[in-house]
């Protein structure tokens, strides 16, 4: 008998395969140290400085629960974790980068350290190099909160996931499958795709989730099949006034030196020249001063009054 063929009694339906169970001191058989130190950096832009500063002390708390060991350096704008001799958990460290990363781009303490539980996730997408025109990029990454932050907010409950929005980055904290969700909605954002499509068919799919009888069918017939639309668009086209027909050339453009010899420049001494254009230099430097005394003095001219009658006079 082939050996995935045998029997196998633990092999219940009611084990959950897909259980992460809690890695533990005892589970590390050896229970030496590890042979090498590992570590990671992550850099931190200048207006994090201050909330890192104050909250540096909670997150040594959290790190040091797991055995980890974390510096901060406001001198080179870096955050460090590092395994200890007594860390157990291997897995751990990968934990701890991905905290600081976290808080590098803006997440809250109290979210960031989430993603040291096992079941938690977390991905930071990268919006910033899609779109070369940045008026669009804003538009688009604008879209993705929604009015109100409500599109964001849907995407949420419906991932399961937080997310936040940060510059040219996406964080996203959550399980695998909604980081999947929520990455191909993000990128599909920045391709000119609107969430509300993405957000329909989860909700679809968190319905159809529900009814036992379609576990096992295809669900390609409920979702709905958008089709992309290319709307004609007027293009502005600027009509240019037809001149009359000439059968002979344009009459040639005198030239700058030709110029000079009209207006007897071209004769002066270097230092006669340098002095005209410096004359002119303070010619057009007075001119723009009285423009700007004139502007200002605006203000300070009374208005005209008007002249009434005394009717009892009359």
């Amino acid at each position: 008998m082939v050996s995935h063929e045998k029997e196998k009694p633990w092999d219940t339906p009611d084990v959950d395969k897909w259980k992460q169970d809690e890695f533990k001191e005892e589970d590390n058989v050896s229970g030496q140290p590890f042979a090498e130190e590992s570590s990671f950096v992550t850099l931190f832009p200048k207006y994090r400085e201050q909330y890192l500063k104050q909250a540096w002390g909670d997150v040594a708390k959290a790190l040091n629960a797991h055995h980890i060991g974390c510096e901060l350096n406001l001198v080179e704008g870096s955050m460090t974790v590092k395994t200890t001799r007594k860390t157990f958990d291997p897995a751990i460290i990968l934990k701890a980068r991905d905290l600081i990363k976290l808080l590098a781009r803006s997440v809250p303490l109290p979210q960031a350290v989430k993603i040291l539980q096992d079941d938690i996730s977390c991905d930071v997408i990268k919006i910033g190099g899609n779109l070369d025109n940045k008026e669009r990029f804003t538009k688009r990454r604008q879209r993705l909160v929604g009015p109100n932050g409500n599109t964001l907010k849907a995407l949420e409950l419906l991932t399961g996931c937080y997310i936040l929005v940060q510059g040219n980055t996406v964080s996203v904290m959550g399980p695998f499958k909604g980081l999947k969700e929520v990455r191909r909605v993000v990128e599909d954002c920045m391709k000119n795709v609107h969430p509300i499509y993405h957000i329909k068919e989860l909700m679809i799919k968190r319905e159809l989730a529900k009814k036992p009888e379609l576990v096992n069918e295809d669900w390609s017939r409920f979702l709905p099949m958008f089709r992309k639309r290319n709307v004609a668009r007027k293009n502005k086209i600027s009509k240019k006034e037809k001149k009359p027909y000439t059968p002979f050339p344009p009459q040639q453009k005198p030239r700058k030196v030709d110029l000079q010899i009209e207006s007897g420049e071209y004769f002066l001494g270097d230092r006669a020249k340098k002095a005209k254009e410096l004359q002119e230099k303070r010619d057009k430097q007075q001119e723009v001063t009285d423009k700007k005394r004139d502007d200002r003095n605006k203000g300070y001219v009374a208005p005209e009054e008007e002249h009434r009658k005394n009717k009892l006079l009359n």
